[in-house]
C-alpha cells in the first residue's frame, strides 16, 4: 500500500505539473481592435467580401500586383516588396480569411479554391479587371488556382517556394513537401488531435520562433519584432479555430497546368526545409517556359529573408531595368496588352 501510495503522490506530482505548464502557456485570444494600432497600416483598407470583412494594403500607382501570403502569415510579409515595387506599380496585398487582421471566416471558407474565390471577389471589388500575381507557400496555390480557373484576368503569375507541385505522391499537408522528409513540427501538433485542442488556448511562443528559423536559410536573420508580429497575429481572435479548421479541409491543388500560358516566374530558396527545391523542378517540368530563379542560402520565404535579392529579381521579370546608375531613366515594359 506505501508503494501504491508513493506512486500516487509522483502521478499528482506530474499532473500538478502539467497543469502548471499549460498554465503558463495559456494566452487569451487578443481581439482585432487591440491589435489595429500595431499592426495595420496607413494604407490599410477593411474590405467586406462575401461577408468576410478583408484587410488589405494598397500601396503604389500603375499596373496591379496581387501578393498573396502562406500558411500562418500575414500581409506584412511583403512589406520591402510594396516599397520597392510601389514606384512602378499597385501593390495589393491581403490578409486571406484565418490569418491576420482579417480573421475568421464564419463558414469557414478556407480551401484554395475558397481562397481564390476571394482574391476574384476583391478584384472586382476594387474594379481591377487584369492583374499580376504572386504567391508564396499556400499562397502561391492559391494563385496557381485563380491563374487556371480566370487565365484572362492574370497578366504574369509568380511561384515563389509554392505549394501545390504536381507531385506523384499524394500531399499530405498544404505547406508540406512531398518528399521523404519529415514535416515541419507545427504541422504534427495540428494534425495531431489532442495537441490541436491544447494548441487553441496553449500556444507557446517558443514554438513560433523554431518555425520561423525554419523557414528562414539563415536563422540569424530573424528578428525579434518578426516572431512577435507572427505570434500576435496568431492569436487574434478566431485565428489558432481558424488555423485547426483550415487544416481539416481537403485540398483543392490545380492538377491541370494546360491553363497556365501567361509568363510564369518561379522564385525559390534553396535551403527551403518546408517546400524542397525539387518541387520548383516539377513546376519546371508543367511549365516548361517558366522563368526559375534560385537564391542560394534562401530558405522558405526569400521576400522576407531577402527582400532586395528576390524583388528585384520579380521586377525585372516585369519589366523594370534594376539601375545600377540612378541618373538613368528605367525602362518600364510589362505583360499588359
Amino acid at each position: 500500500m506505501a508503494i501504491m501510495r508513493r506512486i500516487g503522490k509522483i502521478v499528482l506530482v506530474i499532473l500538478l505539473s502539467l497543469v502548471f505548464f499549460l498554465l503558463l502557456l495559456f494566452k487569451s485570444d487578443i481581439p482585432q481592435e487591440e491589435l489595429l494600432s500595431k499592426y495595420s497600416y496607413p494604407e490599410s483598407h477593411f474590405i467586406e467580401i462575401d461577408g468576410v470583412t478583408l484587410h488589405v494594403r494598397l500601396v503604389g500607382s500603375g499596373e496591379p500586383v496581387i501578393l498573396l501570403h502562406g500558411s500562418f502569415s500575414s500581409l506584412h510579409t511583403w512589406d520591402e516588396w510594396q516599397r520597392e515595387m510601389s514606384p512602378y506599380f499597385l501593390t495589393i496585398s491581403v490578409d486571406l480569411p484565418g490569418h491576420g487582421l482579417t480573421g475568421p471566416d464564419p463558414l469557414q471558407r478556407y480551401t484554395i479554391g475558397d481562397y481564390s474565390q476571394f482574391v476574384l471577389r476583391l478584384s472586382e471589388k476594387l474594379n481591377i479587371n487584369k492583374f499580376h500575381l504572386a504567391g508564396n507557400s499556400i499562397g502561391g496555390a492559391v494563385a496557381l488556382k485563380i491563374a487556371d480557373t480566370r487565365p484572362d484576368k492574370v497578366l504574369s503569375l509568380n511561384l515563389i517556394d509554392a505549394a501545390g507541385s504536381p507531385q506523384i505522391q499524394p500531399r499530405q499537408l498544404d505547406s508540406d513537401s512531398t518528399s521523404t522528409k519529415s514535416s515541419p513540427l507545427i504541422f504534427d501538433l495540428i494534425k495531431n488531435p489532442v495537441f490541436s485542442k491544447v494548441l487553441l488556448k496553449c500556444t507557446p511562443k517558443f514554438l513560433f520562433t523554431k518555425n520561423i528559423q525554419e523557414v528562414y536559410g539563415d536563422p540569424e536573420k530573424v528578428h525579434e519584432k518578426t516572431v512577435d508580429r507572427y505570434f500576435d497575429l496568431m492569436l487574434r481572435e478566431g485565428n489558432r479555430q481558424a488555423t485547426l479548421e483550415r487544416f481539416a479541409l481537403p485540398r483543392d491543388y490545380v492538377k491541370e497546368f494546360s491553363r497556365i500560358t501567361m509568363p510564369v516566374l518561379i522564385q525559390w530558396g534553396d535551403q527551403d526545409q518546408w517546400i524542397p527545391i525539387s518541387n520548383a523542378m516539377e513546376f519546371k517540368k508543367v511549365i516548361p517556359d517558366a522563368h526559375l530563379v534560385v537564391f542560394e542560402g534562401a530558405g522558405h520565404v526569400p521576400m522576407e529573408e531577402i527582400p532586395t535579392e528576390s524583388v528585384a529579381e520579380y521586377l525585372s521579370f516585369l519589366g523594370v531595368e534594376i539601375r545600377k546608375d540612378y541618373l538613368q531613366q528605367p525602362k518600364f515594359v510589362t505583360y499588359a496588352d
